[in-house]
């Protein structure tokens, strides 16, 4: 079981959701010319711009690098812009191009249907463990009597939202499996605001809630990994993590050279340091 520190967690909770914030609504400046060959849009929770940099050498990716060496491997200019919805940034940040967009595998796939583009998966991104999934965690308040998934029958779930699989369609269908029963408490916004949700419950309730699993490490570096008032009582199925989709407009040979030169990315130590990965890119294989 894993604890989390109630003293300092709602303050550290809603640093990161603040800062978070403070960052995308002042706008990330996009890096590589305007009227780049490649664009790429980053969506990736672990990129710099888009997380709390909270955790040394974590959730610290620096995409930049990964322009610079495109730029070298494909010989074309490259733009890199983030973003949070990928409809919002094509439009402002992006200017309406778009070559390459690297994000959650299910964040991804449901902006680009709000966008009405085509996107073709090319490739997964790995973790520091060489993993490319990810899942969603159970955690419940630490003076709760529940132990495990099947305490936590009749609870509120604060779920995240709908097109993040690993806190939504994956814990839903966990406890379906489990035959568990549970009430709505909502979709909220991101892993801080479910934990606060939870953590701001009248100490009778009986609440839940799911956040990602790569996100557990920023909450705690906000000050919160001590024992304390959160732990997990379960975790849903593992399901794909971080993905490289390429627009089905980008000619065949623009787009294998792209792909050929994400999958040779792992020769580079330093480009694995950069994007803070194990063995990074990988041919994709989830359907």
């Amino acid at each position: 079981m894993t604890l989390i520190n109630r003293r300092t967690a709602i303050a550290g909770i809603a640093a990161t959701a603040v800062l978070a914030r403070t960052r995308m609504s002042f706008g990330v400046e996009p890096y590589g010319p305007e009227d780049a060959k490649i664009t790429i849009i980053v969506m990736d929770p672990m990129a710099l711009p888009l997380a709390c940099d909270c955790v040394k050498g974590y959730a610290q990716r620096k995409y930049e690098r990964l322009a610079d060496y495109l730029k070298e491997s494909v010989g074309e200019s490259v733009r890199v812009v983030w973003g949070e919805s990928l409809e919002r940034t094509i439009k402002d940040q992006a200017k309406g191009r778009v070559t390459l967009v690297i994000g959650k595998d299910s964040v991804v796939r449901n902006g680009a249907s709000k966008a009405k583009i085509e996107l073709k998966p090319i490739a997964h991104l790995t973790d520091m463990a060489g993993s490319i999934k990810q899942h969603g965690l159970f955690v419940v308040r630490q003076n709760d009597k529940a132990a495990s998934l099947l305490d936590i029958e009749g609870y509120k779930v604060f779920w995240g939202p709908e097109d993040c699989d690993e806190k939504a369609a994956a814990p839903k269908a966990k406890l379906k499996e489990l035959e568990i029963e549970t009430t709505d408490g909502g979709a909220c916004d991101s892993c801080s605001v479910a934990a606060k949700q939870l953590l701001e419950q009248p100490a009778d309730a009986k609440a839940a809630a799911v956040i990602s699993s790569y996100a557990e490490p920023l909450l705690a570096g906000c000050g919160s990994v001590k024992k304390g008032d959160l732990k997990i009582v379960g975790k849903s199925e593992e399901v794909a993590f971080v993905s490289a989709f390429i627009h089905s407009a980008v000619p065949e040979s623009k787009r294998e050279a792209i792909t050929k030169a994400l999958l040779a990315m792992n020769k580079s130590k330093d480009m694995l340091t950069a994007l803070e990965t194990k063995d990074g890119f990988v041919k994709y294989s989830m359907q």
